[in-house]
């Protein structure tokens, strides 16, 4: 269970990383950090952040850090795969083999 509470940890991260993206966005158009959009947006990834960081604290109470830390490297997986869905941001074939790399060695490391 420990470790579907690091995913879980791990997803609200990169969810938080997408609102900081829409945030830096929301600043490009308003020009404004007190802008409605960019000041909501930066209060939403920070209390996401904040509460994902709680639940982090949470299940390294219960696991060893070098065996949920490798976890935390899906995000290096999610963030560009919801960036491409969500943002229309565009990669190489060759950005996807390394993360087919970064998913092989999770699966290694966390098996080990």
């Amino acid at each position: 269970m420990t470790y579907v509470w690091a995913l879980i940890c791990v997803l609200g991260l990169s969810g938080a990383q997408i609102l900081f993206k829409l945030a830096a966005n929301a600043l490009n158009d308003t020009g404004s950090w007190f802008a409605p959009r960019t000041a909501g947006l930066m209060a939403a990834a920070l209390s996401l952040m904040g509460v994902m960081t709680i639940f982090w604290i949470w299940v390294l109470q219960t696991a060893e850090l070098g065996r949920v830390y490798p976890i935390m490297a899906l995000a290096f997986v999610i963030v560009p795969a919801a960036t491409h869905v969500l943002l229309g941001e565009c990669f190489t074939p060759r950005y996807f083999t390394g993360v087919v790399l970064i998913m092989v060695g999770i699966v290694v490391t966390v098996g080990a």
